[in-house]
């Protein structure tokens, strides 16, 4: 509660020593909250509405550079448009390497004399449920688990399940994860193999909270696992051997970038990214290129949780094989199944 009326009072000074609101934006602003279900109080909208002032115009120029071959993405107005950056990460990404003491999976080991293909988009395939939405809670290493162990299951049984990320947020503290306030995915697939199970997603609905008691019921068991593998950190080879040979797999990245927060399109390059400070949980579902053969532009294909609204239709294609940009490689792992 202290962040949020730190940044009400930040962004209330702001609003003081801003200049006018740009009337022409009237029904534009109006527009987008009617679209993205936006209301306020009083005294919230003018500074609510002069941060996306700011943002709609960072984007106009990030995007006139990018006609200009300035970048190799571009950025769109979206439902985090009248959020401060600190707000955005705040919220939105949950993914906390200082959580708890790591727990350690197992070390993957490709396929002897295995040669991963081009490309993969597991999506075709059947592995990979729609894009869904975390809301303002930050689950991102429950949505990035689910997925990952959806798809493991899909694998073994042929049959494509939603899993609950709130089973995962309610019930596994005890392995270290913290709710809405981030957790790790090898802690989500060790709570899954100490709880002989997760429920369906239709039997243990998301609900965006933290303050209800565990209601896992057997009854409803949908998946399990047996352990998890850790890929190889820091090597994007064996990322793409894992994505390549298993399926989708869990990964932590850094996307507290503005240009993550609005990114629409493109095969996202952020040079400010970090390959070590991680703070969002995700899925990597494939990988491809583009030109007209392997060596243009690599990406790879990765689901976030922020609904259909945000990005390529809730997903993003990050730059790859670029040294281990964003630190897609850093911590990957996906669940035995």
């Amino acid at each position: 509660m202290a962040l949020y009326m730190g940044i009400f009072t930040l962004c209330l000074t702001a609003v003081f020593a801003a200049p006018a609101l740009d009337p022409d934006l009237d029904n534009h602003w109006q527009l987008w909250k009617t679209w993205h279900a936006k209301s306020y109080v009083p005294k919230e909208e003018g500074w609510r509405r002069m941060l996306w002032e700011k943002n709609l115009k960072m984007i106009e120029m990030h995007n006139l550079d990018h006609s200009l071959g300035k970048h190799s993405y571009r950025l769109g107005m979206n439902h985090f448009g009248d959020m401060t950056n600190e707000e955005f990460r705040q919220l939105m990404n949950g993914y906390r390497k200082k959580a708890a003491p790591k727990i350690r999976g197992s070390n993957f080991m490709a396929p002897n004399n295995f040669q991963a293909p081009k490309s993969v988009d597991w999506r075709s395939e059947g592995y990979v449920t729609p894009v869904k939405d975390q809301g303002q809670c930050g689950s991102c290493w429950a949505f990035s688990s689910t997925g990952a162990l959806e798809g493991q299951h899909f694998r073994k049984t042929g049959k494509l399940v939603s899993l609950s990320e709130q089973n995962l947020v309610d019930c596994s503290k005890p392995e270290g994860n913290e709710g809405c306030n981030g957790g790790l995915m090898d802690q989500a697939f060790q709570y899954v193999l100490d709880n002989h199970g997760i429920d369906s997603e239709e039997s243990y609905p998301y609900i965006a909270k933290d303050d209800q008691d565990c209601k896992y019921n057997a009854d409803y068991n949908s998946a399990n696992d047996t352990g998890f593998m850790d890929v190889t950190s820091g090597s994007e080879k064996d990322l793409m051997k894992a994505v390549a040979s298993v399926g989708p797999v869990s990964v932590a990245i850094d996307a507290g970038h503005q240009s993550f927060q609005f990114y629409q399109s493109g095969i996202y390059y952020e040079p400010a990214c970090s390959s070590e400070e991680l703070d969002h949980g995700v899925l990597v579902v494939g990988y491809g290129f583009e030109g007209e053969d392997e060596d243009g532009k690599k990406f790879w294909i990765v689901k976030n949780s922020w609904s259909e609204k945000w990005g390529e239709n809730g997903y993003v294609k990050m730059a790859k094989d670029r040294k281990n940009h964003c630190g897609i490689a850093t911590a990957s792992s996906y669940p035995l199944v």
